[in-house]
């Protein structure tokens, strides 16, 4: 169980864990990919549409395990574990997206977020 907690940067940890969480924000809001992604989901974004919370808080946690296990990485100097987690995650998320029918621009747009992820959090790694 050390191993999970020992030399990790923690400041890393939560700086790319809230720099990612406040990306994805502004990555589904119609400024950027929110609208055509949202069609492509079947989900209704703006207006009076409310946000789901357990989706949200579920979000967040994700991205704290993806932000530490990518510090462990580094910590380990494992750049190559770091590229093939996130390429993991990326295809597993692909998979579930075409097992729900998502269109192929909504599980782009999905993907390239995580790979964007994971590169703030190696690069807060680097510099804090």
């Amino acid at each position: 169980m050390e191993a999970l907690f020992a030399n990790v940067n923690w400041l890393a940890v939560g700086v790319s864990t809230i720099i990612s969480f406040m990306l994805s924000g502004l990555w589904y809001s119609s400024k950027m990919f929110g609208t055509k992604w949202a069609q492509g989901v079947g989900v209704k974004i703006g207006g009076d549409a409310k946000q789901p919370m357990p989706a949200l808080v579920t979000q967040f946690i994700g991205t704290l395990l993806f932000a530490w296990v990518v510090a462990l990485a580094y910590t380990n100097g494992s750049i190559a574990s770091i590229v093939l987690i996130s390429i993991t995650f990326f295809f597993l998320l692909v998979a579930a997206n075409l097992f729900a029918e998502h269109t192929v621009y909504a599980t782009v747009v999905e993907g390239l977020l995580i790979i964007t992820m994971g590169v703030i959090m190696v690069v807060c790694n680097i510099f804090l």
